[in-house]
Parts: C-alpha cells; sequence; structure tokens
C-alpha cells in the first residue's frame, strides 16, 4: 500500500527536520511526501528541501494563503496515492510507525483512522493530560468521533466524499471531518501513538487547554460546528519555545 503523507507548516524551521528525519529512517518505505507551507516567513521551505536526497518522492508546496484546512486540502488535492496520512510538523514518529499502521489498517479494514498521542520523556502533568485526552479518543469513538488531525488517516476516496476539511471551521476542524467520514466509512483508533511536540500545554497549561477543548466539543455537541471562530481560539499563539528534549527522536534519553 503505497501512502501519501502530507505535511502542513507554518514556521517550523526548528521542527519539520526532526519529522522529515523521522520519515526517512521507517523501516516502511512505499510512501510520498507533500510538504505544504502556509507562506513561512522563516526556512521552514528551505529545510524540507534539503532531504531530497534522503526523501526521493519528496515536493514542497508554498502556499499564499494560510490555514490548516486549507493546508491539508490542498495537500490532498497533491497527492498521487490512495490511502492518505495528515501530520503536523511538530509530531515525531517511531521507525516502524507507518509498518504498524498499515499492518492494522489491512487488519481491521480502516477508511479512516485515529492516533493516540504519546507523552515520553514528559513531566507527569503532561502525561496524565494526554492519558485523559486519549480516554476522551477512545471512549467517544463509537458514539461521537473525534481525532486528532496532528497525525490522521484517510483515503482521497472518503477525503472526496466528504468534500475534504471543512476551511471555515477554526477550532475541531479535524474533529468535524472525522465526524462527517464516520457516518459512512469505518472509523477506528489505532493501537499506536505519535509524540507530539507539547509547546500548546507549556504555555496554556494542561488543564486550561483540556478545558478549551472539552467546552468546544460540548458546544460542537449541543450547537453544530463552529464556523465563525465563536471561541476566539488562535492557533498558532504559543511562544516559540526552546527545541527541547520533547522534539526528541521517539525512545531517545
Amino acid at each position: 500500500m503505497s501512502i501519501s503523507i502530507v505535511v502542513i507548516t507554518l514556521n517550523e524551521q526548528k521542527r519539520i527536520g526532526a519529522l522529515l528525519s523521522d520519515l526517512s529512517e521507517q523501516t516502511y518505505q512505499d510512501f510520498e511526501v507533500i510538504v505544504v507551507d502556509s507562506d513561512s516567513d522563516d526556512d521552514t521551505r528551505t529545510i524540507a528541501q534539503s532531504f531530497d536526497d534522503r526523501l526521493p518522492q519528496l515536493r514542497v508546496h508554498n502556499m499564499e494563503q494560510r490555514g490548516v484546512g486549507l493546508g491539508r486540502n490542498t495537500g490532498a488535492e497533491l497527492a498521487q496515492f490512495e490511502r492518505l496520512l495528515f501530520l503536523d510538523a511538530d509530531v515525531r514518529l517511531d521507525p516502524d510507525f507507518l509498518s504498524s499502521a498499515i499492518t492494522q489498517l489491512n487488519r481491521n479494514k480502516l477508511d479512516i483512522a485515529g492516533v493516540y498521542m504519546g507523552a515520553r520523556q514528559m513531566p507527569l502533568k503532561h502525561k496524565l493530560g494526554y492519558r485523559l485526552f486519549n480516554l476522551g479518543f477512545f471512549t467517544t469513538q463509537y458514539v461521537f468521533p473525534t481525532a486528532v488531525g496532528a497525525c490522521l488517516f484517510s483515503t482521497r476516496r472518503v477525503h472526496q466524499d466528504i468534500d475534504g476539511f471543512d476551511e471555515e471551521i477554526v477550532l475541531c476542524e479535524d474533529c468535524d471531518y472525522v465526524k462527517r467520514a464516520a457516518m459512512t466509512w469505518r472509523f477506528r483508533f489505532l493501537n499506536l501513538s505519535f509524540q507530539f511536540d507539547p509547546r500548546r500545554l507549556d504555555q496554556d497549561g494542561v488543564f486550561k487547554t483540556g478545558a478549551t477543548y472539552l467546552k468546544a466539543n460540548v458546544r460542537r455537541l449541543v450547537s453544530g460546528e463552529m464556523r465563525n471562530n465563536e471561541m476566539n481560539y488562535q492557533f498558532g499563539h504559543y511562544d516559540d519555545q526552546q527545541n527541547s528534549s520533547h522534539s526528541q527522536r521517539p525512545g531517545q534519553a
């Protein structure tokens, strides 16, 4: 199974290299990488392009407009393979991530799949926070599916059938995508995790971040999706944290 991996970026020069290095070291190598950059002001695109020799099927595409949903939709349009994997630039993957994911996707005949958030080498409060998030993902996948767009499997057929990500949604556009897809296509979480930069938790705090997403999903359940940024949530508002141990290779000391 060939995979089109779509990575969205915005001023990620400190993190994009680590993710692309992880992808170059995957035990499963039948994939292309499409970096969709939202017109970064830093060297994100230059660093990504420097991986040409390590990732032969690499394309770096620049968008003049900025937007999470727009970036993912643009990457899906450029994809040449049926199976899609959407990633954020601050994700870290173990070397056997893709091989394990493909095995589970095939075995369970999944069209779309979420991945749990890992918290290795993080403070205890972050680990507890991530466990609560993961518990929520596990329990709601059967009745009100949600997922993290930072690491999400889909297919071109699913993506086209639901008209992709809703570009008007600022908060929980990934949850909306999964909810709509799961109405027709088979969705479950994989028994797998990815490492995720905790900079949002570092700045906003575990409880505030958790409360924000809990409030957002209750709002979605009661009143539907938020297409006018009713909660006035700004992505990318956090300070550019130091390139800490959280951005190390998964499993590194």
